[in-house]
């Protein structure tokens, strides 16, 4: 029985080493992929401008009163003479959104005033709501953008804020300003393949670093800051300026 016993063991093992190696030879292979050890960066950055043909601002107003409704009467009917305005302007209803509408109750501290002591504590009382509501307008004929402003100005809204020059079909320029890009990425390779004394292989790795707008015009950004405005007679002078678009790559190149 112990003879027996042992030659069972054996074939068992011999059974479970096989086994394993079968397994093995099926994994995939490590290190198959053998990365090249030699390889050389370069970067290049492109650059394209555009002459801002969409303008936006945003206009806000704000009205107080006993009641929520009646605030909520004040401010439609300056917000319907705004609109007013921007559709005979040509200002399509699509362009323009409500951005924020919010409604908050007013209190006043009241200090309970007595002669003897202890006092009693003040309260909070409820004196009123206001109501708020903010719109954000697309221009697409930029010329009627000062204007607009000045306009919007007469219906006596509390604030106008935002206002921005854009490119609407930016993708056009930040594929120019991409391909400036890899141009000069490329060029810069072949310029260091040269002077290393190596061949260059294929391309291993490309990345892109983003593309950002930069404006120039009013106070630096193409369109002014926020205001408060209480009547505007005059047209406002909102100059378009120009928008730089850039674009930088980096990208990675076997060396033989």
């Amino acid at each position: 029985m112990a003879k027996w016993g042992t030659i069972a063991l054996i074939l068992l093992s011999a059974f479970l080493l096989l086994k394993v190696l079968t397994d093995l030879k099926r994994l995939p292979k490590v290190g198959n992929e053998i990365y090249p050890q030699s390889t050389i960066m370069v970067m290049g950055e492109g650059e394209a401008f555009a002459i801002p043909d969409i303008a936006s601002f945003s206009f806000s107003v704000t009205e107080a009163s006993e009641s929520v409704e009646t605030a909520q009467g004040l401010l439609d009917a300056k917000v319907t003479k705004a609109l007013a305005i921007l559709k005979e302007a040509g200002v399509e209803e699509k362009d323009t959104k409500t951005t924020s509408y919010n409604v908050y109750p007013k209190y006043e501290w009241q200090q309970i005033y007595c002669i003897t002591y202890p006092c009693p504590q003040g309260e909070n009382k409820l004196v009123g709501y206001e109501v708020s509501q903010m719109i954000t307008v697309k221009v697409r004929d930029v010329k009627k953008a000062g204007d607009l402003v000045s306009k919007i100005g007469t219906v006596n809204v509390s604030n106008i804020s935002g206002v921005e020059f854009t490119v609407d079909d930016r993708e056009k320029y930040v594929q120019q300003a991409r391909e400036e890009a890899i141009g000069k990425a490329k060029e810069q390779a072949k310029i260091l393949a040269k002077q290393l004394g190596v061949r260059l292989g294929k391309l291993m790795y490309y990345n892109d670093n983003g593309n950002m707008p930069v404006y120039y015009g009013a106070e630096g950004m193409g369109g002014g800051g926020d205001m408060r405005i209480s009547s505007a007679p005059l047209k406002a002078e909102l100059p378009q300026g120009e928008t730089r678009i850039t674009a930088n790559v980096s990208i990675t190149y076997e060396i033989k």
